[in-house]
């Protein structure tokens, strides 16, 4: 959807696409190096050249199933006792370091990091490393 075709009560959504579009702009050079059709390119849905009709079918059945995207600021572990003394203006220690790139997890796996941006007051992330495909399974598959 083009930026002008936006609805006005789209509540920002046109600020998201046009932050994206600057993104794709500024990074052209860098997107003609990756696989020509594959997410990183730009291209929401990945081409599966080379596929029968069928395979392409099969994989169409799955693009439209919700998933749990969330992106992880840091872990700590605390004792049940500390967690029932919490109050509004406690501070909770986490792992991470201030500056580091945030965890962002499909399901509850690792697939990617990124940084936080914001765009009209609303948070968003940056991918600044994805995990392959093969590392996702390797991860996976050791449960």
């Amino acid at each position: 959807m083009a930026i002008d075709e936006t609805p006005p009560e789209d509540d920002g959504m046109a600020d998201w696409a046009e932050a994206l579009m600057e993104q794709n702009t500024a990074e052209s050079a860098a997107a003609a190096k990756t696989e020509s059709g594959g997410v990183l390119s730009g291209n929401s849905t990945p081409s599966y050249s080379g596929g029968t009709d069928a395979q392409i079918n099969d994989i169409n059945r799955v693009l439209d199933i919700p998933v749990l995207l969330s992106v992880e600021l840091g872990r700590t572990k605390v004792p049940i006792k500390h967690i029932l003394q919490l109050g509004q203006g406690s501070v909770v220690e986490l792992d991470a370091l201030a500056g580091e790139p945030m965890d962002v997890l499909v399901n509850g796996y690792l697939i990617a990091q990124g940084e936080v941006v914001v765009v009209n007051d609303k948070f968003g992330i940056r991918l600044t490393d994805v995990v392959t495909p093969s590392e996702r399974l390797r991860r996976v598959s050791k449960g």
